[in-house]
């Protein structure tokens, strides 16, 4: 009896460790998040404002959106239009953002939310994927961003972004064929990397900002990181 006591204490007080760790590994990645993320890194100086892009997040996930057609390149031509549900071309427009294709593929709504799928997220042991969306517009405001950037700096950010698409023998890019779609106007990309507590969505559009010369955060992992950099006075 004594002995099934001191067990159950044990227990008890390992469960109670364990839960101190995991609330303490937490809030001190929140702080830590809140915090490197209002640490600035400044944008290259002297540079050309040759075209536009922007930054756009849902209050959670951020995108980087970019003209369809440029003399560098033709998104359409890789993420194409016919990979859409809707099919139309009379887009201008095209937002790319990097995630864990679980999240991506398999929770439509956070009700939905898999511990299985968390799991494997947080802890990187899962695949990624590109989500490409097409827009004919788009609309400054707090929940969107313009950047004026150089020929030069918007040529690295094309670089960083086409690193991280897959691709078949024949050059083109991994399409995902799935009805776990968004839009008319969105597809999936198999995408390089994985996903994890310390490379999420955001801190993959912030190492793209900082590609391309832009303001970006030291590190962040939520987008708020990135937005305050562009919303502050």
């Amino acid at each position: 009896m004594i002995d099934q006591q001191y067990t159950m204490k044990k227990l008890l007080k390992i469960t109670g460790f364990a839960i101190l760790s995991l609330v303490g590994f937490v809030a001190l990645y929140v702080l830590a998040g809140l915090g490197l993320g209002r640490i600035g890194i400044a944008e290259e100086a002297n540079a050309k404002d040759d075209l536009s892009i922007y930054i756009l997040t849902n209050g959670v996930h951020t995108d980087l959106v970019m003209p369809i057609k440029t003399p560098q390149i033709d998104w359409s031509q890789q993420l194409k239009f016919e990979n859409t549900k809707g099919k139309r071309t009379d887009y201008n427009f095209i937002s790319i953002g990097w995630g864990d294709k679980g999240f991506y593929l398999d929770t439509p709504t956070w009700a939905e939310l898999k511990f299985s799928t968390a799991f494997k997220a947080a802890t990187g042991l899962s695949t990624a994927a590109i989500h490409a969306t097409y827009y004919r517009t788009m609309q400054e405001g707090e929940t969107c961003v313009k950047i004026d950037i150089s020929n030069n700096q918007y040529q690295r950010l094309i670089d960083f972004i086409q690193k991280d698409l897959i691709r078949q023998k024949n050059g083109e890019v991994t399409h995902i064929k799935t009805d776990a779609v968004y839009t008319d106007s969105d597809a999936f990309y198999d995408a390089t990397g994985s996903y994890s507590f310390f490379h999420t969505c955001n801190s993959w559009t912030n190492r793209a900002l900082k590609a391309a010369g832009q303001k970006a955060s030291f590190w962040t992992p939520f987008d708020k990181g990135i937005f305050y950099q562009y919303q502050k006075s």
